[in-house]
Parts: C-alpha cells; structure tokens; sequence
C-alpha cells in the first residue's frame, strides 16, 4: 500500500485538530495542505518508524511549530505552502497545554503519542493538560443553546454543560425551535446535531442562527468525515458520536477560547 493511501483515512480527523487548535476552517485547513505538500516534496523524511497517523500528526505538528505567525498578515496566493502558511493571521497561538489536550481528549491519543506529537515527556503532558484543565475552570462562562433531538443524548450534553458552570438556555429538537429559542434567549454558545426530528437539519439552523448572532458553533454527528472535506465550508469545531465527556469539555473550552480572542479588550 502507498503512503497516500495509508494517510487518506486519516485526513478527516486531521483537519478536524487543525481547525480546532486555529480555530479556522480556512487556517487549519491549509496547515494540513502544508503538510501534506511537504509529505509529497520530501517523502523520505516521514517518520517510518510510527504508525502512519502519528507520523502524519507528527508531520503536521513540525509545520505548525515551525510557522511564525505574524499579527496584521493576511493570507495571500501562496497561502497553501508552508511559508504562505507562516505569515498567516492567527488571533491567537494555541498554548502547548491546550494542543495537549485536544491530542488527548479530541484525537484520542496516549500520553506517549502526545508527548512524541508535541516533542515533550509523558510527564510534561500530564502536567500541560492538568494546566489546560485549571484554565477551563478559569473560562468566562457562557449561555449554552443545545440543538439535539435525541432525549437521552441531549441530556447527557446538558449535564456536561452546567457541570462545567455554563447556563443552558433550551434545548431544541428542530430547525425552527431552534431558530426562536436562539431569538428568545441569544446564547454565546451553540452545540448542534446535525439530523433534527422532523428531518430538518442542524446544519441549516446553525445557518439561520448566524445570519443574526455571532457566536461559536460545535456540530455533533455520527459521521464526521462527511464534513471534513476540506472542499466546501464546513464547521470549525466537531465532536464525534458517540462522545466521552473529555471530549465535548475540550471542544467547549476551545470554541470559546477563540470566541474570547476576537472580542476587543474594554
């Protein structure tokens, strides 16, 4: 088997932690074309001795250490290489501590893997994530809209939700009560299915939703490569079904880390 078709599976949920740590479709995305095009101009240089996601992982982490990031600098036409990449505009650099937990809680890998991802010791990855743990509890607090029409899943959401402090505003199960929950009571946050109960879409209420309030938006679905392309837009932050409470506490913390990066100091 190639090395292309040992990467492809892998692709989706790349992009997935990519747009994570940026908090961009656009910036994650092109950080994984970045590592790819230096996959193809040097394939000798992927790591062999690992298993071919962390060698891709791997691969992503050495151009995104190495990009420096400069504020007030727009992406440009050579976007899509590695030194496009490194005068892109990022609000803000992700903390090692927070790309440790998101390899852990997100992509599900072990300690060891993190710490050969990041270039750390197991210990220090303990210790990163403990600290990315105290920053969650540090977090502004937000009103959460969750749009799920599964009772028993949408349950198991709210509780993760007001255990970690934030307020619940409603709970919707269709496109429409959505819309007007979102009306009532305008939430900093929202955490959507992607199928709704009267086969309307999370996807489009999402939609409706942003077309009168900025704010961070997390898509829970059963089939996460379907929108992880890289070909259209597609969200910024994903959780997969079925979910662990670590995961959808670090997707929480991330969406609202960026949320409270791009508002303007008073």
């Amino acid at each position: 088997m190639s090395l292309g078709q040992d990467l492809a599976p892998h692709l989706p949920f790349l992009r997935r932690y990519a747009r994570a740590l940026t908090g961009s479709q656009a910036h994650g995305d092109a950080f994984v074309r970045a590592a790819l095009e230096a996959i193809v101009a040097s394939p000798e240089d992927f790591p062999r001795d690992v298993d071919p996601r962390l060698g891709l992982y791997r691969t992503f982490h050495a151009i995104w250490s190495s990009a420096n990031i400069e504020e007030g600098d727009e992406p440009g036409d050579g976007y899509n290489n590695a030194e496009g990449i490194a005068r892109a505009r990022l609000s803000r650099i992700t903390p090692l501590s927070r790309q440790a937990l998101l390899l852990t809680s997100l992509e599900g890998f072990s300690t060891d893997d993190t710490a050969y991802l990041i270039g750390s010791s197991p210990d220090d990855v303990d210790g990163l994530v403990s600290e990315a743990m105290a920053e969650i509890e540090r977090q502004t607090l937000a009103d959460v809209l969750i749009i799920e029409d599964e009772p028993i899943i949408a349950m198991d959401i709210e509780t993760i939700v007001r255990d970690l402090g934030h307020n619940v505003t409603g709970v919707a199960v269709t496109r429409d009560e959505a819309v007007a929950q979102a009306r009532q009571h305008p939430p900093g946050l929202v955490l959507a299915d992607i199928q709704l109960a009267d086969d309307s879409s999370g996807i489009d209420a999402v939609k409706d939703i942003l077309a009168e309030f900025s704010v961070p938006v997390i898509f829970i679905t059963a089939f996460p490569e379907r929108l992880l392309t890289g070909t259209r837009p597609e969200p910024t932050f994903l959780i997969t079904k079925p979910f662990q409470r670590s995961t959808v506490k670090a997707a929480i913390s991330q969406a609202l880390f960026f949320d409270a990066a791009t508002v303007p100091a008073a």
